[in-house]
């Protein structure tokens, strides 16, 4: 099996990219991201979440950003959740982007990764997300990662 060569987005290399917290000043670039991605605007919506997950680092909850030379390239948000039924906590990744012009450089596995890494150091060794079955892109993201179709 063999694998096209990968583009490398301007600034978005593997090694220009710096994982880190969200910060006020970003959040215009995570909505812009977000809206070239889904082509609606979601400014309330985007506020709302920073409160809860960028403004405040706790209870397991993690809003981080992708840097790019002091550009945000991409976003990961996700918390460490307890499941009913005495399931085990697991750290679950509830919104996850690349800037489609970064995209194919690493940005998002090192998203994901850095998100892992904070979910692993509260304890947590299982990570959930949940995705419309029909996104094709988003899947091969995520199996690309290791992580697999479940029930739910």
């Amino acid at each position: 099996m063999s694998a096209a060569p990968r583009r490398r987005a301007p600034g978005a290399t593997a090694g220009a990219v710096a994982v880190r917290p969200v910060r006020s000043a970003d959040l215009d670039a995570v909505i812009a991201i977000d809206t070239r991605v889904t082509g609606i605007e979601k400014r309330a919506y985007w506020q709302g979440v920073h409160k809860r997950y960028g403004a405040s680092r706790s209870d397991g909850r993690q809003f981080l950003v992708a840097d790019a030379g002091g550009a945000v390239v991409g976003f990961v948000i996700g918390e460490v959740r307890d499941w009913e039924f005495g399931s085990p906590p697991c750290g679950w990744v509830f919104a996850i982007d690349v800037d489609p012009e970064a995209r194919q450089a690493g940005v998002g596995t090192r998203l994901l990764a850095a998100i892992c890494a904070g979910f692993r150091s509260a304890g947590v060794t299982k990570v959930r997300t949940m995705l419309s079955r029909d996104n094709r892109l988003i899947l091969s993201f995520f199996r690309s990662q290791g992580m697999m179709a479940a029930p739910f």
